[in-house]
C-alpha cells in the first residue's frame, strides 16, 4: 500500500468508517465514585510545571515517508514554541529519540514512553490538584475514539503516573480529555456526542457519566452540548468549539449567521444558549473562509488553543481577517501572556489543533 493510500485525515465533518474497537478499557487505578473536592483539575492558565506531547510515528495514520516527517517536523515546531515559555516533556519509543532530538530544542527533553499518534491531550494524563499542590492522575481510559486501537497510546496516562510515582485514579468511563473543559472552579462543559455514545461508554447513562466526569475533575456542574456524532473522528470534541478562558467567560467558535442544514452550527448555538443561560459570557469567533485550507471539513479552529506560562499558541489559517479578529480576541481574553500564531495546517487536516496535541503538567 503507498503512503498516500494510508494517510488518515481525519477533517472536522468527516467519518473514516475504520476498525473500531468499543466499549469501556480495563484501566488501572482505584475507581473514583463520587466527586473529591479536595482535588481538583486546574484551569489551564494556572501555572504549569511543564507540558507534555507525543512523537507521531503510527505507519497506519502517517505512513512511513515524507508525510510522517512532515507531520513530526510540525509537532516538533509546536513543541520548541512552548519550550520557550515552559519546559516540554515529549513521550516516544527509544529508537525514536536521535531523530527527534535532530528537530527538537534544548528545552524539550525525552521520556522513554512510546505513542503512536500525537494527540497528547486525549491519551496523555489528566492531572488533578489539592490546595497543598499534592497530584494526582485521572484515568480516562483512551481506546481510540472508540474506532481505533493504539496500543502505546492506551497506556501513556498509566505510564506517566507511574514515572512520576503517582496514584492512579480510575475514572470509571471512557473517553478524552478533548471531550471536557473545566473553568477549574467547579464548572465542565462537554458534548454528549463523544460520551454518551456506544463507542465508549455502551449502557450508561448520561447521568453516570456526568456523575464520573465531575468526580474526575473535583467538579460540580455540567453544561451538556447534544454535538454531533459520526461525523468525525472525536464525535465532536468541545476542545474545537468552546473554550472557559476564565472565572465567567468563555470563547467558542460560532458564524455570525445560522447555517441551514449544518447540524455542527445548529448544535453550537444551542450550546451558546446554555453558556449564556449559565450567566458567561461568550464571545464568538467566525470559522476562517479565505485561508489556506479550502476543504469544508478541516477547518482551522482558533479555539483549539493552548496556554502555557506566560504565553497563548494558536493557529494561524491564512485568511488575514479572520486571523487578526482571532487575535485581538485572544489577547483580549489572556491579557498578560504573549500570543504567537502558527501555521498548523497540517493538523487541521487530521482534525485537531494545538490544543489536541498537548497536555500540562500544574505546577
Amino acid at each position: 500500500m503507498k503512503t498516500a493510500d494510508i494517510k488518515l485525515r481525519w477533517g472536522r465533518r468527516r467519518f473514516l468508517a475504520c476498525a473500531a474497537g468499543a466499549g469501556l478499557a480495563a484501566g488501572s487505578g482505584e475507581t473514583l465514585l463520587a466527586a473529591d473536592h479536595s482535588f481538583k483539575v486546574p484551569p489551564e492558565e494556572a501555572p504549569h510545571q511543564l507540558t507534555f506531547m507525543q512523537w507521531p510515528v503510527s505507519p497506519h495514520v502517517y505512513g512511513t515517508g515524507s508525510y510522517r516527517r512532515k507531520v513530526q517536523r510540525l509537532i516538533a515546531k509546536i513543541a520548541n514554541t512552548v519550550a520557550g515559555f515552559e519546559p516540554v516533556i515529549m513521550l516516544a519509543a527509544p529508537e525514536t529519540h536521535t531523530s527527534a532530538l535532530r528537530l527538537l530544542s534544548a528545552n524539550v527533553n525525552l521520556w522513554d514512553i512510546p505513542a503512536d499518534d500525537l494527540w497528547c491531550r486525549d491519551s496523555g494524563p489528566l492531572f488533578a490538584q489539592d490546595s497543598r499542590g499534592q497530584l494526582s492522575v485521572r484515568q480516562l481510559n483512551f481506546n481510540g475514539w472508540g474506532r481505533y486501537h493504539h496500543p502505546n497510546d492506551e497506556k501513556i496516562a498509566a505510564l506517566v503516573a507511574d514515572r512520576l510515582g503517582l496514584p492512579l485514579h480510575n475514572s470509571g468511563i471512557v473517553g478524552e480529555a478533548g471531550g471536557a473543559e473545566t473553568d477549574g472552579r467547579g464548572l465542565l462543559m462537554a458534548n454528549e456526542s463523544s460520551w454518551v455514545n456506544p463507542n465508549r461508554n455502551p449502557g450508561l447513562s448520561r447521568d453516570r457519566i456526568e456523575q464520573a466526569l465531575l468526580a474526575a475533575y473535583g467538579a460540580d456542574r455540567m453544561i451538556w452540548g447534544k454535538g454531533v456524532k459520526g461525523q468525525d473522528v472525536t464525535d465532536d470534541h468541545i476542545d474545537g468549539l468552546a473554550r472557559f478562558t476564565g472565572r465567567g467567560r468563555a470563547l467558542m467558535m460560532l458564524e455570525n449567521t445560522p447555517t441551514p442544514g449544518d447540524a455542527f452550527d445548529a448544535s453550537a448555538r444551542r450550546l451558546h444558549d446554555r453558556l449564556l443561560n449559565a450567566g458567561l459570557q461568550v464571545d464568538t469567533l467566525p470559522w476562517p473562509r479565505r485561508g489556506r485550507i479550502s476543504d469544508p471539513a478541516s477547518q482551522c479552529s482558533y479555539a483549539n488553543y493552548y496556554v502555557c506560562n506566560g504565553g497563548v499558541i494558536a493557529s494561524q489559517s491564512g485568511d488575514a481577517q479572520a486571523d487578526a479578529l482571532a487575535a485581538q480576541t485572544l489577547r483580549r481574553h489572556y491579557p498578560d501572556r504573549e500570543l504567537v500564531m502558527l501555521n498548523t495546517d497540517l493538523l487541521s487536516e487530521l482534525g485537531g489543533g494545538i490544543h489536541c496535541a498537548t497536555h500540562q503538567m500544574p505546577a
